[in-house]
């Protein structure tokens, strides 16, 4: 059988649209079993040595890659839910703004699913911005959790996300680096 590897997939199938990578034929709308679990094994040679517990990810793109990375790993992971306006619900939230999408949502997992002393690691598909990852990571210290990583398909490395968790001092890791998008190209480094 042969190997479907992410980076080769990026290279030939994703496109460009302003400054957004689209990978929706094959990544995040449209899920193709083989690369998702290419992408989890991808994941969990990356966050080996982190030996994560848990893996923490956002509804709605994230829950393929984590769940593929929570499978090879024999791990639980956890999603957090979104939601538009106020929450009353008992759970840890974060306020995330998204140019992206030029809305502000709130990131919100339950307070009966994080258990204190978990080692967690942050999966999504992307890394651009860093809000949301951001927001799980503050959710999962707050829950008495220690985020031992932040772990993504793809980042966009020209994008500030890095540096914004890096901040926190947690580690980042990418299976596929974007270097530029230019002239209607896909830099990958």
């Amino acid at each position: 059988m042969r190997r479907v590897d992410l980076r080769e997939a990026v290279r030939t199938r994703a496109r460009i649209d302003g400054d957004l990578v689209m990978v929706e034929e094959f990544l995040n709308h449209r899920v193709e079993p083989e690369l998702m679990m290419s992408l989890g094994r991808d994941l969990r040679r990356l966050l080996a040595d982190r030996a994560p517990t848990l893996l923490l990810t956002a509804e709605a793109s994230g829950i393929p890659v984590a769940l593929a990375a929570s499978v090879e790993m024999a791990i639980p992971m956890v999603y957090a839910k979104k939601y538009l306006g106020p929450g009353t619900r008992y759970a840890f939230a974060r306020e995330v703004a998204s140019p992206t999408k030029g809305i502000e949502y709130r990131v919100e997992v339950s307070r009966r699913v994080l258990e204190p002393g978990s080692r967690v690691a942050i999966v999504d598909d992307f890394l651009s911005g860093g809000r949301t990852a951001e927001a799980l990571g503050l959710i999962a210290e707050e829950a008495g959790c220690d985020v031992v990583a932040c772990a993504f398909a793809i980042e966009k490395v020209f994008a500030s996300g890095r540096a914004r968790l890096e901040a926190h001092r947690w580690p980042v890791f990418a299976v596929v680096r974007v270097g530029s998008l230019h002239n209607g190209a896909i830099e990958l480094i």
